[in-house]
Protein backbone atom coordinates (compact mmCIF):
# COMPACT_ATOMS: atom_id res chain seq x y z
CA UNK A 1 0.00 0.00 0.00
CA UNK A 2 1.43 3.53 -0.65
CA UNK A 3 0.94 6.04 2.16
CA UNK A 4 -1.02 9.74 1.22
CA UNK A 5 0.81 12.87 0.50
CA UNK A 6 2.68 14.63 3.82
CA UNK A 7 2.81 18.66 3.61
CA UNK A 8 5.68 19.17 5.36
CA UNK A 9 5.08 23.09 7.51
CA UNK A 10 7.63 25.25 9.11
CA UNK A 11 7.67 28.58 10.87
CA UNK A 12 10.32 30.66 10.65
CA UNK A 13 12.31 33.82 11.84
CA UNK A 14 16.47 34.55 11.57
CA UNK A 15 16.96 30.34 11.82
CA UNK A 16 19.77 30.57 8.99
CA UNK A 17 21.87 28.23 11.46
CA UNK A 18 19.08 25.41 11.92
CA UNK A 19 16.98 25.69 9.16
CA UNK A 20 19.12 23.64 6.52
CA UNK A 21 19.20 20.72 8.53
CA UNK A 22 15.63 21.01 9.37
CA UNK A 23 14.34 21.27 5.76
CA UNK A 24 16.54 18.26 4.62
CA UNK A 25 14.44 15.93 6.95
CA UNK A 26 11.80 17.09 5.61
CA UNK A 27 12.96 16.47 1.46
CA UNK A 28 10.46 13.37 1.62
CA UNK A 29 7.65 15.13 2.27
CA UNK A 30 5.10 16.17 -0.85
CA UNK A 31 5.72 19.88 -0.35
CA UNK A 32 7.33 22.07 1.98
CA UNK A 33 5.75 25.36 3.13
CA UNK A 34 7.66 27.47 5.33
CA UNK A 35 5.72 30.89 6.81
CA UNK A 36 8.12 33.59 7.83
CA UNK A 37 7.99 36.31 10.12
CA UNK A 38 10.90 38.80 8.39
CA UNK A 39 13.84 36.99 8.77
CA UNK A 40 16.89 39.69 7.84
CA UNK A 41 19.43 37.00 7.42
CA UNK A 42 19.65 33.85 5.14
CA UNK A 43 16.62 31.82 6.42
CA UNK A 44 14.68 32.41 3.13
CA UNK A 45 17.59 32.07 0.35
CA UNK A 46 17.78 28.40 2.25
CA UNK A 47 14.03 27.81 2.20
CA UNK A 48 14.04 28.59 -1.89
CA UNK A 49 16.92 26.06 -2.36
CA UNK A 50 14.87 23.52 -0.55
CA UNK A 51 11.97 24.26 -3.05
CA UNK A 52 9.77 25.45 -0.22
CA UNK A 53 6.62 27.52 -0.89
CA UNK A 54 7.47 30.66 1.03
CA UNK A 55 4.70 32.99 2.82
CA UNK A 56 5.80 35.96 4.47
CA UNK A 57 4.01 37.22 7.15
CA UNK A 58 4.01 39.53 10.36
CA UNK A 59 4.26 37.38 13.67
CA UNK A 60 0.97 36.70 14.68
CA UNK A 61 2.00 34.63 18.10
CA UNK A 62 2.71 31.06 18.49
CA UNK A 63 -0.22 29.11 17.86
CA UNK A 64 -1.78 31.63 15.38
CA UNK A 65 1.58 31.82 13.38
CA UNK A 66 2.04 27.97 13.20
CA UNK A 67 -2.53 27.75 12.52
CA UNK A 68 -1.56 30.20 9.22
CA UNK A 69 1.28 28.26 8.03
CA UNK A 70 -0.78 24.89 8.60
CA UNK A 71 -3.96 26.52 6.63
CA UNK A 72 -1.68 26.78 3.87
CA UNK A 73 -0.69 22.92 3.81
CA UNK A 74 -2.27 21.47 0.38
CA UNK A 75 -2.14 17.79 2.04
CA UNK A 76 -4.52 16.35 4.98
CA UNK A 77 -0.79 14.87 7.05
CA UNK A 78 0.96 17.66 8.18
CA UNK A 79 4.22 17.02 9.59
CA UNK A 80 5.20 20.10 11.66
CA UNK A 81 8.64 21.18 12.63
CA UNK A 82 10.28 23.94 14.87
CA UNK A 83 12.68 25.56 12.42
CA UNK A 84 15.34 23.78 15.15
CA UNK A 85 14.52 20.80 14.93
CA UNK A 86 14.66 18.13 12.59
CA UNK A 87 14.04 14.35 11.61
CA UNK A 88 16.55 11.51 12.28
CA UNK A 89 16.61 7.99 11.44
CA UNK A 90 14.50 5.94 11.32
CA UNK A 91 12.00 8.50 11.81
CA UNK A 92 11.16 8.69 7.91
CA UNK A 93 10.77 4.95 7.08
CA UNK A 94 8.74 4.88 10.11
CA UNK A 95 6.52 7.95 9.36
CA UNK A 96 6.20 6.23 5.67
CA UNK A 97 5.31 2.98 7.00
CA UNK A 98 2.47 4.17 9.92
CA UNK A 99 1.02 6.51 7.31
CA UNK A 100 -0.21 3.06 4.96
CA UNK A 101 -2.26 2.17 7.62
CA UNK A 102 -2.98 5.30 9.90
CA UNK A 103 -3.68 3.98 13.79
CA UNK A 104 -4.71 7.52 14.81
CA UNK A 105 -5.34 10.96 14.11
CA UNK A 106 -2.11 12.59 15.39
CA UNK A 107 1.38 11.41 16.57
CA UNK A 108 3.46 12.19 19.12
CA UNK A 109 7.27 11.64 18.71
CA UNK A 110 10.63 11.43 20.91
CA UNK A 111 12.23 14.56 20.85
CA UNK A 112 15.78 14.44 21.16
CA UNK A 113 17.56 17.87 23.41
CA UNK A 114 20.34 19.86 22.84
CA UNK A 115 21.82 20.96 26.39
CA UNK A 116 24.38 23.93 25.92
CA UNK A 117 27.34 21.99 24.93
CA UNK A 118 25.83 18.31 24.43
CA UNK A 119 23.15 16.44 22.94
CA UNK A 120 21.00 14.65 26.17
CA UNK A 121 22.19 11.14 27.32
CA UNK A 122 20.16 8.42 25.29
CA UNK A 123 19.01 6.58 28.15
CA UNK A 124 16.88 9.80 29.65
CA UNK A 125 13.24 10.48 28.94
CA UNK A 126 12.74 11.88 25.56
CA UNK A 127 10.13 14.45 25.74
CA UNK A 128 7.20 13.30 23.58
CA UNK A 129 5.89 16.48 20.58
CA UNK A 130 2.81 16.16 18.86
CA UNK A 131 4.29 16.84 15.45
CA UNK A 132 2.33 14.69 12.80
CA UNK A 133 -1.50 15.17 12.17
CA UNK A 134 -4.45 15.20 10.30
CA UNK A 135 -5.11 18.84 9.43
CA UNK A 136 -8.70 17.86 8.52
CA UNK A 137 -8.48 16.92 12.46
CA UNK A 138 -6.56 19.10 14.46
CA UNK A 139 -5.90 22.88 15.01
CA UNK A 140 -3.77 24.53 17.09
CA UNK A 141 -4.37 25.16 20.46
CA UNK A 142 -4.16 28.91 22.11
CA UNK A 143 -2.24 29.01 24.91
CA UNK A 144 0.22 31.60 24.82
CA UNK A 145 3.52 29.63 24.60
CA UNK A 146 3.69 25.75 24.34
CA UNK A 147 1.30 25.99 21.88
CA UNK A 148 0.56 22.50 20.25
CA UNK A 149 -2.22 21.32 17.80
CA UNK A 150 -5.49 19.77 19.60
CA UNK A 151 -6.33 16.94 17.43
CA UNK A 152 -9.93 15.38 17.23
CA UNK A 153 -9.55 11.90 17.65
CA UNK A 154 -7.27 9.15 18.86
CA UNK A 155 -2.98 9.87 19.10
CA UNK A 156 -0.82 7.33 19.65
CA UNK A 157 3.42 7.72 19.88
CA UNK A 158 5.27 6.90 17.40
CA UNK A 159 8.73 5.94 17.97
CA UNK A 160 10.19 8.42 14.76
CA UNK A 161 12.66 10.61 16.58
CA UNK A 162 13.62 14.01 16.33
CA UNK A 163 16.15 16.06 17.75
CA UNK A 164 15.94 20.07 18.98
CA UNK A 165 18.99 21.86 18.95
CA UNK A 166 18.07 24.68 21.40
CA UNK A 167 19.33 27.27 23.48
CA UNK A 168 23.44 27.18 22.64
CA UNK A 169 23.92 28.60 26.23
CA UNK A 170 22.44 29.60 29.33
CA UNK A 171 21.96 32.82 29.39
CA UNK A 172 19.98 31.98 25.81
CA UNK A 173 17.74 29.55 27.66
CA UNK A 174 17.31 31.89 30.87
CA UNK A 175 16.47 34.84 27.56
CA UNK A 176 13.32 32.16 27.04
CA UNK A 177 11.89 31.06 30.47
CA UNK A 178 11.60 34.71 31.12
CA UNK A 179 10.08 35.55 28.33
CA UNK A 180 8.18 32.31 28.65
CA UNK A 181 6.90 32.85 32.29
CA UNK A 182 5.89 36.41 31.18
CA UNK A 183 3.31 34.88 28.74
CA UNK A 184 2.16 32.17 31.51
CA UNK A 185 0.72 35.07 33.91
CA UNK A 186 -2.41 35.81 32.18
CA UNK A 187 -3.61 32.30 31.17
CA UNK A 188 -2.62 31.15 35.64
CA UNK A 189 -4.99 33.88 35.86
CA UNK A 190 -7.73 33.37 33.90
CA UNK A 191 -7.59 29.87 35.36
CA UNK A 192 -7.76 30.99 39.14
CA UNK A 193 -5.19 29.67 40.44
CA UNK A 194 -5.00 28.92 44.11
CA UNK A 195 -2.46 28.19 46.95
CA UNK A 196 0.31 30.90 44.80
CA UNK A 197 2.76 31.24 48.06
CA UNK A 198 2.65 27.02 48.43
CA UNK A 199 3.34 26.52 44.75
CA UNK A 200 5.79 29.29 44.63
CA UNK A 201 7.81 27.41 47.37
CA UNK A 202 7.47 23.58 46.68
CA UNK A 203 6.78 23.06 43.19
CA UNK A 204 10.31 24.65 41.59
CA UNK A 205 12.01 21.21 44.35
CA UNK A 206 9.46 19.39 42.41
CA UNK A 207 10.60 20.36 38.95
CA UNK A 208 13.95 19.65 39.60
CA UNK A 209 13.19 16.24 40.95
CA UNK A 210 10.99 15.45 37.94
CA UNK A 211 13.69 16.04 35.11
CA UNK A 212 17.12 15.25 37.17
CA UNK A 213 15.89 12.40 38.66
CA UNK A 214 12.69 11.23 36.92
CA UNK A 215 13.91 11.95 33.29
CA UNK A 216 17.31 10.74 34.26
CA UNK A 217 19.19 13.93 33.00
CA UNK A 218 22.10 13.61 36.28
CA UNK A 219 23.25 11.02 33.25
CA UNK A 220 24.65 14.36 31.43
CA UNK A 221 26.86 15.47 34.26
CA UNK A 222 27.20 19.41 34.82
CA UNK A 223 24.61 20.07 31.37
CA UNK A 224 21.79 17.96 32.95
CA UNK A 225 22.35 19.58 36.55
CA UNK A 226 22.29 23.21 34.92
CA UNK A 227 19.27 22.59 32.98
CA UNK A 228 17.33 20.97 36.07
CA UNK A 229 18.12 23.90 37.24
CA UNK A 230 17.06 26.39 35.02
CA UNK A 231 14.08 24.21 34.74
CA UNK A 232 13.20 24.84 38.32
CA UNK A 233 13.94 28.79 38.15
CA UNK A 234 11.38 28.10 35.60
CA UNK A 235 8.77 26.46 37.62
CA UNK A 236 9.65 29.88 39.91
CA UNK A 237 9.35 32.37 38.15
CA UNK A 238 6.00 31.48 36.69
CA UNK A 239 4.50 31.27 40.48
CA UNK A 240 6.48 34.72 41.25
CA UNK A 241 4.95 36.81 38.63
CA UNK A 242 1.42 35.35 39.54
CA UNK A 243 1.84 36.75 42.92
CA UNK A 244 3.29 40.03 41.88
CA UNK A 245 0.46 40.08 39.71
CA UNK A 246 -1.94 39.27 42.20
CA UNK A 247 -0.28 41.72 44.88
CA UNK A 248 -1.24 44.53 42.07
CA UNK A 249 -4.61 43.82 41.59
Amino acid sequence: MSRPPISGVVTTFNNAATLEECLASLAFCEEIVVVDSGSTDATLDIARRHGAQIHVQPFAGYSAQKQAAIDLAMHDWVLLLDADEALVDPARALIEQELTAPRAEGYRLPRREWLFWRWVHPRCAPNWQLRLFRHSCARMNEVPVHAEPAVRGRVRDLRAPLRHRGETDIAARVDKINRYSTGMVGRKRERGTRFVGMRMLFYPWLAFARMYIGKRYFLNGWAGFTAARVHAFYAFLKYAKLHEAQRRG
